[in-house]
């Protein structure tokens, strides 16, 4: 018979509290109940049941390790060996009915029961058993994407239940604090019970200068006196890419320009605008625009605080 400890996939050094995690994982995913129909789950169930009987204990588990009884609890010469006097297993081990797993089994599964909150009723039970399945536990994780992947939808890879890898498809135009829901992506069920879901935190990384503000993109477009007082094409960054846009003549500070549908995706499948606000940028220490000022005279209308007068 192969080694116990590999059955269980445990190191001779395992802890008692790793071999009982090793046999709950393992349970959990061989249990006829979770696998009905599968042959090769339930030999490997048995194969683990009975490994673990004799693991568990402390006395049994030393002499299986001196060599004083073989993989199936039998001694050296063989004799029939019982778990304890008037005990259930025999030197076959299990059968893989839970009625003929003894007090281990049955405690594990109340351990199982208790975790998840799950008791059974009057009604529901499986035949044979007083355990009804238990859906297993969500995951949750947390990816980072950048603020152009948020707005274009991306993927990401994410390790989720017993080692398993899974693509997620980030959707276009998800928003920062985002949790996406994946059913059947969790912790397997107890019992035969649905699998857990994973719960996918979505964590928008800022951009340098656009910004998002619900389905619109806000940017702040600085400009100098001469493209202000004249006008001029300016090139600007939006969600596709660069273009050019036209700053109109005499434009000031908090001018408003709009690039219809250079926005981010809604929840309605319509794409909303960039809006540019005009920030009109004075030089410092510029002395030919220092002298030109000191001389230049405001014409009579011009009262920049109007709005401040009654």
């Amino acid at each position: 018979m192969t080694d116990l400890y590999s059955i269980l996939g445990v190191p001779r050094t395992a802890s008692a509290a790793e071999i009982r995690a090793a046999y709950r994982k393992l349970a959990k995913a061989l249990h006829p109940d979770a696998r009905p129909n599968d042959k090769a789950a339930e030999e490997r169930f048995k194969q683990v049941t009975a490994a673990f009987k004799i693991l568990s204990d402390e006395k049994t588990r030393g002499r299986y390790d001196r060599g004083d009884i073989d993989g199936e609890g039998r001694e050296r010469p063989p004799f029939h060996f019982r778990s304890r006097p008037g005990g259930g297993a025999s030197q076959k081990g299990p059968s893989g009915r839970f009625e003929d797993l003894g007090d281990v089994f049955s405690d594990l599964f109340t351990d199982f029961g208790a975790q998840n909150g799950r008791r059974q009723g009057a009604h529901g039970a499986r035949a044979g058993h007083g355990y009804s399945p238990s859906q297993g536990a969500d995951i949750k994780r947390a990816v980072t994407v950048s603020f152009l992947e948020a707005a274009h939808g991306t993927k990401r890879r994410v390790s989720v239940a017993e080692g398993k890898v899974l693509d997620v498809t980030i959707p276009e135009g998800v928003e920062d604090g985002r949790v996406l829901r994946l059913k059947g992506q969790g912790e397997p069920g107890a019992m035969g019970g649905q699998p857990g879901a994973l719960l996918l935190e979505i964590r928008v990384e800022p951009h340098a200068v656009l910004k998002r503000e619900g389905a619109d993109i806000r940017l702040d477009l600085p400009v100098d006196l001469k493209e202000a007082l004249f006008g001029a094409k300016v090139r600007v960054p939006t969600l596709d890419g660069p273009v050019d846009v036209r700053v109109p003549a005499g434009a000031n500070s908090g001018t408003l320009l709009r690039l219809r549908g250079k926005g981010v995706k809604s929840d309605k499948g319509e794409r909303g605008d960039q809006i540019i606000r005009i920030l009109v940028d004075i030089p410092l220490n510029d002395p030919a625009l220092e002298a030109f000022i000191e001389n230049w005279t405001p014409p009579t209308d011009y009262a920049p605080r109007r709005r401040f007068d009654g």
